[in-house]
């Protein structure tokens, strides 16, 4: 559980540009021009991560590691599968050892900076203070190596400071124009998506999920920001509906994805829409079953029963 003191360093974590994931194969041009072959450990690895299935992954990782030592990518993939298995100690061990092996990759000082941000979630104040600088400065070795995106990362991080301080106005502003120079991060384009869903804001959700669809193709988060663009809208149910299965069947359960029970929830609004009024009150429930802390599903649910 996250004490008070610690929570106030995310803000500085958020700011200091994110979790900057980009959807990239995992076998790096840098890895094949080095001649690294990843055997069929690393590759069942991968699909075991994409299935969610982190034990599995991490234990093929381990093995492939014993063939491929000095492997960044392979390192790169355990401290994301010790990440998604919030064994953040580890994750930051393999992460650490991917940047010493390939100090010039922009997406390695990106995750060691994500993943000294996470640990910094779970520290005390004072080691959370100290994990919280070394983020910053991964983050900003990231920028400099990969100069091309930093103005759309620059006013990612200012329009998270501004989100942070509920200068929501302002945050507005720096997060379009993050949107309007095409930020090639598949992660900051979904969490700017986070929050304008959290906003409202349906314009912006559709040009997310457009963006989304160019950047990764086979992301599904593009349905799900496409959905609830169109249930804000409240246009073309059937299509929102449809989106919203899809996207339940085929996302992972990942950080960074929308989870289950926000997918049930805004299903609800859907049907709440719809005046189906049964209907509604079932996805919250199914929403509440899930995350019983949300408040606003709660009263939702009050609301429609007094109805």
């Amino acid at each position: 559980m996250r004490v008070t003191s610690v929570a106030e360093v995310n803000p500085i974590r958020i700011a200091l540009l994110g979790a900057l994931l980009l959807p990239a194969a995992l076998l790096s041009p840098r890895a094949a021009a080095d001649g690294v072959r990843h055997d069929d450990n690393f590759q069942a690895a991968h699909e075991a991560y994409e299935a969610s299935d982190y034990a599995k992954a991490a234990r093929l990782l381990q093995l492939a590691l014993e063939q491929h030592p000095r492997d960044a990518e392979i390192h790169l993939l355990l401290a994301k599968t010790y990440y998604e298995s919030q064994r953040y100690d580890a994750a930051v061990d393999s992460a650490e050892k991917a940047v010493a092996l390939d100090p010039q990759s922009s997406l390695y000082h990106e995750w060691l900076g994500k993943v000294y941000g996470e640990k910094a979630s779970h520290a005390s104040m004072f080691s959370a203070l100290s994990l919280a600088k070394k983020a910053r400065k991964e983050f900003e070795k990231a920028v400099e190596l990969d100069e091309k995106n930093f103005s759309a990362e620059g006013h990612y991080a200012a329009g998270n400071c501004r989100r942070q301080k509920k200068d929501f106005t302002a945050a507005d502003a720096e997060f379009a124009q993050a949107l309007e120079l095409h930020p090639k991060s598949i992660e900051l384009l979904y969490d700017i998506g986070d929050y304008a869903m959290k906003q409202s804001q349906a314009e912006t959700l559709a040009i997310v999920a457009e963006q989304g669809e160019t950047i990764a193709p086979s992301d599904p988060r593009a349905l799900f920001y496409r959905a609830v663009s169109l249930i804000i809208k409240d246009e073309r149910p059937d299509d929102s509906e449809r989106l919203l299965n899809q996207y339940l069947k085929r996302a992972p359960l990942r950080s960074g994805f929308p989870p289950p029970w926000r997918v049930h929830e805004w299903m609800g609004r859907l049907y709440e829409n719809q005046q189906n009024w049964q209907a509604a009150i079932q996805e919250y429930e199914a929403a509440l079953k899930l995350e019983p802390k949300n408040k606003n599903v709660r009263e939702a649910v009050k609301r429609l029963k007094k109805g």
